[in-house]
């Protein structure tokens, strides 16, 4: 994309409604508008890391083995009346009417929908294990919505749902869960803490919220030292195999690592105090087993290998996809801007034309911005009529991972000057071989 060409309404000045960096951030670097209290426009570039984002959590959630579909936004009331949870959901639930006087609700969750499907199709135990998810627009009314698209009233979320036979199936599947939710939020670059955590208004006994230290996040958390250090990598996963995807699970879990509300002091203090770590995290992700709280509330059952109908065993599995959007950039800035990891970048690389006009460096900056594309890559061009610190200052604020300038002083030198944004180190190369790097850097990611 030309930057002469795209619509990206940077601000200079920090707004004055912005309380957190995210928030600041995304407002001056055009990714999203307010409209009103907690609901955003989500601008181009704000939208094109969206996008990335959704695109990872369905890569992770098909290699796992997980189908996706689409459910409505709004939900008729007497799903929910069903299940028990109309009147105890609480005020974050918008409850509407429709012309016919109908109660309906905008979805702030989906157990009671995606179990009315079920029941509506599935008879058999044969056709279990099955795990259905999507990624759909959310509503909860929040009482003060606040810190931009971190606390908003409408947000992006992945919620997916299992359905098993037994209790072992089903744990088997919250397991799953939880090694895919780690894959999913170490390729967008970030550290995301499985921690024990309470169940709130889903239910069940078993949970944990997945959590990215930062000092502006709404949970006080408490957690071994070490815990940060352990990752998944490149691992290759058989998530067929219980033993397998459970023994990854223990890895992650043993380790003290617990929210305000599941904190237990005295085990705490079992570690050695070198190791106990408190500090705050954002919540971008809950994994929860319920067993059959909402089957049985609903008649979700199946028959069983010696003909006896059961309630299937189910949990529910969900990513804050809107809202990792701001836990990256919590996670990942300076004071010049946000610094995206290579995972979730909205362009892969910028192109700075120090001199705009001038033959030279028109033609090295178009060949740079051909060459990219062509290679698959989607690199930002900033070929504007605009003085070389502004340019700098733009590409600093929006955060690419890397950066080529194109001046008359290199290019008399046969060199353009590669420019990695994370640690500032620049380095002079052919045009060529700067192409040729960007394309390694990314082959991991594509």
């Amino acid at each position: 994309m030309r930057l002469s060409r795209y619509f990206l309404p940077v601000l200079k000045e920090n707004p004055a409604e912005a309380q957190i960096v995210s928030h600041r951030l995304m407002l001056r670097a055009g990714m999203i508008k307010q409209q009103a209290a907690g609901i955003y426009s989500w601008l181009p570039m704000g939208y094109k890391v969206l996008k990335r984002i959704e695109q990872i959590v369905h890569e992770e959630q098909i290699r796992a083995g997980h189908i996706p579909l689409l459910m409505p936004t709004l939900q008729p009331a007497d799903l929910w009346r069903e299940s028990g949870r109309y009147d105890d959901y609480g005020q974050e639930m918008l409850r509407i009417k429709d012309r016919h006087d109908r109660d309906m609700l905008y979805g702030p969750t989906n157990e009671e929908m995606i179990t009315d499907i079920f029941r509506a199709h599935v008879e058999s135990y044969k056709s279990l294990p099955l795990t259905l998810y999507h990624i759909q627009w959310k509503f909860r009314d929040e009482i003060r919505p606040r810190f931009g698209v971190m606390r908003g009233r409408e947000f992006l979320m992945k919620d997916g749902y299992n359905f098993d036979l037994t209790r072992e199936d089903a744990l088997h599947a919250y397991n799953r869960h939880m090694v895919s939710y780690l894959r999913t939020y170490e390729r967008m670059g970030l550290t995301a803490i499985p921690m024990r955590a309470a169940s709130g208004p889903i239910g069940g006994d078993n949970t944990h919220e997945f959590l990215v230290l930062a000092d502006t996040g709404e949970s006080e958390v408490f957690y071994d030292a070490q815990v940060p250090a352990l990752k998944l990598g490149d691992r290759a996963v058989d998530f067929d195999n219980r033993d397998e995807v459970a023994a990854i699970c223990e890895e992650f879990t043993t380790l003290y690592a617990r929210t305000d509300e599941t904190h237990d002091e005295a085990v705490f203090n079992q570690i050695p105090e070198e190791r106990r770590c408190v500090g705050r995290g954002i919540e971008v992700g809950q994994i929860f087993y319920f067993g059959t709280k909402y089957s049985e509330a609903m008649g979700a059952t199946v028959t069983t290998p010696d003909g006896k109908r059961v309630p299937v065993e189910m949990g529910s599995h969900g990513i804050g996809v809107s809202r990792l959007l701001g836990a990256i950039i919590e996670a990942s800035h300076d004071d010049k801007g946000i610094i995206w990891p290579e995972g979730v970048t909205p362009f892969h690389c910028g192109i700075v034309n120090l001199k705009q006009g001038d033959a030279g460096t028109d033609a090295a900056g178009d060949g740079l911005y051909k060459a990219l594309t062509a290679a698959g890559l989607d690199p930002l061009y900033d070929d504007r009529e605009e003085r070389a610190g502004a340019k700098f200052a733009t590409m600093d604020l929006i955060g690419l991972p890397w950066r080529i300038t194109v001046g008359p002083r290199g290019l008399g030198n046969g060199v353009v000057e590669l420019t990695s944004r994370r640690t500032g180190e620049s380095e002079e190369m052919s045009p060529e071989a700067a192409v040729a790097r960007i394309v390694e850097i990314y082959a991991p990611h594509r």
